[in-house]
């Protein structure tokens, strides 16, 4: 019999409450920490998710939802540049007050019919970049590059950020202005080719 008050919702919040305590908390989540976290003995977990690979899609998809969220709101309205800027900055922000979910989101859905879910979550991301990026006038056949390229400048920023890499006494902030400079003119040229 489940626990009163345990559901797939309620292990699935108190394992994000978990992933989301470090950097780090993403790849050290155990189905032991989150039974702990929930006062019951791990097989207790199994009565509301089917395995650590399940609850981990379940974690995925909540961070993915609410990227595509915060980067919507961010965006509407806006066009090149400024799109640009406020879905960069939204994906930041994100990051930083939800590390473990940004790096639940960072994982490719694989074919399992199990990933469809999270695999339509990720693809809805996807487009809304791809779309703040056709504000750079990019053709088609350009869109992927333009969309990886987006995501390697921000996220490879994100995670240097999160993980102490910036020690230098310069301010961060102004850094990531400049690398979205860099990224909005490299778009321009890809754009131009």
């Amino acid at each position: 019999m489940p626990r009163a008050g345990l559901s797939r919702e309620a292990v699935t919040d108190l394992a994000v409450q978990l992933v989301d305590a470090s950097p780090d908390g993403w790849a050290e989540l155990t189905l032991a920490a989150v039974a702990g976290r929930a006062g019951v003995a791990v097989p207790s977990l199994y009565k509301h998710i089917g395995s650590l690979a399940d609850l981990r899609r379940a974690i995925a998809l909540v961070g993915l939802l609410e990227l595509h969220r915060r980067a919507a709101l961010a965006t509407v309205g806006r066009s090149g540049d400024d799109a640009l800027r406020a879905l960069a900055r939204a994906l930041r922000d994100f990051a930083r007050q939800h590390p473990g979910l940004w790096a639940a989101t960072q994982v490719a859905p694989g074919a399992d019919p199990d990933d469809a879910p999270l695999a339509q979550a990720a693809a809805d991301v996807v487009a809304l970049v791809a779309a703040v990026l056709q504000g750079f006038g990019l053709p088609a056949e350009r869109s992927v590059d333009a969309v990886r390229t987006t995501r390697a400048t921000v996220h490879g920023f994100i995670e240097l950020e999160l993980h102490g890499g910036f020690g230098m006494p310069d301010d961060v902030d102004a850094s990531f202005d400049a690398a979205l400079d860099v990224l909005a003119a490299g778009l321009r040229v890809l754009a131009a080719r």
